[in-house]
């Protein structure tokens, strides 16, 4: 069977992380929830999303395929019923559909004509900025269990003092040593090639990816993830970093999420609770405007690409959208738009020509190609988030 992923109606609210890749391809846990499904699923996946991205993330249709919502986070019990769907039927969690049966010759999909079957079942739905950081937790835990069930860890080294040690998995490569690890709050995963640095205390649950390193003397808890080639040093609380992205001083992040190939200054700090303990708004694409969160504890969105000066002071649930650069003293507006250059005393407009000599700097660092395909998108984003910029 082929099986295809599509953004559904969550696209928006998922911006500005979604602006740079399809919502299959957000991290949450330890994977991205393309790898969760292609994990369980034992086969590739590919993806409907936005026209300017699919020449990155191509879709292939067959004579028949399954569509999934990429906002869903597959479980084993879902899994089997989503391998057992048969012609004209559909999966539904309430008003959502998770997944449905179509075919080549369909020229549209009318679900009054489908056999709607209800998950009764738990089960994570991935559909604001904020469930990255806030179902992180639970998230990390499913993927501990995909990832390490049936396997043995390396061993913990004898110089690293931990509790719950059967809740800790080491990957090969991986290096620690004089580091502290509690995994009785949650898992501790670390994964190939990554790197504990001295002095470092941990409290679970934590997700470390290929080749992310943690720096001397850094503080995490509150179930983190540091995606692939993530270094972190200084205070992190609850936080997903998707990877190539770099908190590398101290500083303090919390109940935040940052994309790809973002870099955080020197004894940068965000809040992530505002002095009257009232409940947080966020910047929402779809309306233009501020939204309520629910949420008490909430910090920084930042996008792919972006980047903040040395003792950069984040408000309480600041966005900060694709490719800005932030710097100067002072705390900058809640919701700084993609490609802006500036600060609190105010931004201009960050031209494409130096995103991409910057961009191009960065990932040679890790020996990849800003190619003209990175380009293209980066551009089509530029285009698209011109409104926005209304200094």
């Amino acid at each position: 069977m082929n099986y295809i992923l599509f953004d559904g109606d969550v696209r928006t609210s998922l911006l500005p992380f979604t602006f740079t890749r399809p919502v299959a391809d957000i991290r949450v846990g330890i994977l991205t929830i393309r790898e969760k499904w292609e994990k369980y699923l034992g086969l590739t996946t590919t993806t409907i999303t936005e026209e300017y991205l699919e020449e990155k993330f191509p879709m292939v249709e067959m004579e028949e395929n399954i569509m999934i919502n990429a906002s869903f986070l597959p479980v084993p019990e879902l899994i089997e019923m989503v391998k057992g769907l048969k012609k004209n039927e559909a999966i539904f969690k309430g008003e959502d559909v998770i997944a449905f049966y179509t075919s080549q010759e369909q020229e549209e999909v009318d679900f009054d004509q489908y056999t709607q079957i209800e998950f009764e079942e738990d089960i994570i739905q991935i559909k604001n900025t904020w469930d990255i950081f806030s179902k992180n937790d639970e998230a990390i835990r499913q993927d501990f269990k995909l990832l390490t069930e049936g396997r043995t860890s390396q061993p913990i080294p004898e110089t690293v003092n931990c509790i719950g040690r059967e809740h800790i998995f080491i990957e090969e490569g991986a290096k620690l040593t004089f580091a502290t690890l509690n995994a009785t709050t949650g898992p501790i995963y670390i994964g190939k090639d990554a790197e504990i640095m001295e002095g470092v205390v941990v409290r679970g649950a934590l997700a470390m990816c290929e080749n992310s390193v943690l720096k001397l003397g850094a503080k995490i808890y509150g179930a983190t993830t540091l995606g692939p080639y993530c270094k972190v040093g200084g205070e992190v609380n609850n936080s997903v970093l998707f990877g190539y992205s770099n908190k590398g001083h101290d500083g303090f992040l919390g109940n935040s999420v940052l994309g790809e190939w973002c870099n955080l200054g020197a004894d940068t700090n965000n809040s992530n609770l505002k002095n009257n303990y009232a409940e947080v708004k966020l910047w929402n694409y779809e309306t233009g405007r501020f939204a309520k969160t629910g949420l008490q504890f909430c910090g920084l969105m930042m996008g792919d690409h972006s980047k903040c000066g040395i003792n950069t002071m984040f408000n309480t649930g600041t966005v900060i959208g694709v490719s800005a650069n932030i710097f100067g003293s002072g705390f900058p507006r809640n919701f700084v738009p993609s490609f802006s250059w500036g600060g609190a005393s105010g931004f201009t407009e960050y031209k494409m020509n130096k995103v991409s000599e910057v961009a191009n700097e960065v990932m040679k660092r890790r020996n990849l190609e800003y190619n003209e395909l990175e380009e293209k998108i980066l551009s089509a984003i530029f285009e698209e988030t011109k409104k926005y910029r209304n200094y």
